[in-house]
């Protein structure tokens, strides 16, 4: 039986983080579990979840949740405990995949084959990026950075004790700035291909 590979990507918004997820997954030929973890969740559990999607990646209200004997009154709390299950029933089961936030680095840090790496950028080529991608003015593309970094770490340090985006957090942080997608695609793969051997 081949290895297990988990690798856990966390992103700065505009990184290229989901592309270099993307890039990993067919690289070793697993799965990448981002968006699509929901549906992969419904059908499993058969369950509707459209209307949970708005949820996704989102920390919970503190002033309107309430946790009495373990149960949480929380649909972003309830729905992450949702995802963290069903990952870890995949790691358990001896599954590869890639997995593209969700406070993986954390949640699956006690499997051995576990991989976690943060993507970062710098600060002109994130802007550049996502006005390209989304066909917004630069005023528009700073503002959408700051809303999803500030979303993306408001979820994850609500429910994790590491810092999102904290270097002693992950395996290997790196600026994709650097060496561009596919330079930091090979780099990667260098090191996990070290890491397994």
């Amino acid at each position: 039986m081949e290895q297990q590979l988990i690798i856990s990507i966390g992103r700065e918004y505009g990184s290229g983080g989901h592309e270099i997820a993307e890039k990993l997954s067919n690289h070793y030929g697993i799965q990448l579990l981002d968006h699509n973890l929901l549906d992969e969740i419904a059908a499993k559990k058969n369950l509707k979840m459209d209307h949970l999607k708005e949820l996704d990646e989102k920390h919970k209200n503190p002033l309107s949740s309430r946790t009495v004997r373990g149960y949480s009154s929380s649909p972003e709390e309830n729905l992450l405990y949702l995802q963290f299950d069903y990952l870890r029933d995949k790691a358990d089961a001896g599954e590869s995949f890639v997995i593209v936030g969700r406070c993986s680095e954390t949640i699956l840090k006690q499997y051995e084959h576990m991989i976690s790496i943060f993507i970062l950028a710098d600060r002109d080529k994130r802007i550049e990026r996502i006005m390209r991608l989304y066909h917004l003015t630069e005023n528009q593309a700073v503002k959408k950075i700051r809303e999803k970094d500030t979303s993306r770490k408001r979820y994850h340090n609500s429910f994790c004790v590491g810092r999102w985006g904290d270097c002693k957090n992950y395996d290997i942080s790196l600026n994709s700035s650097n060496l561009g997608i596919d330079g930091t695609v090979r780099l990667l793969t260098y090191y996990i291909d070290t890491r397994r051997q």
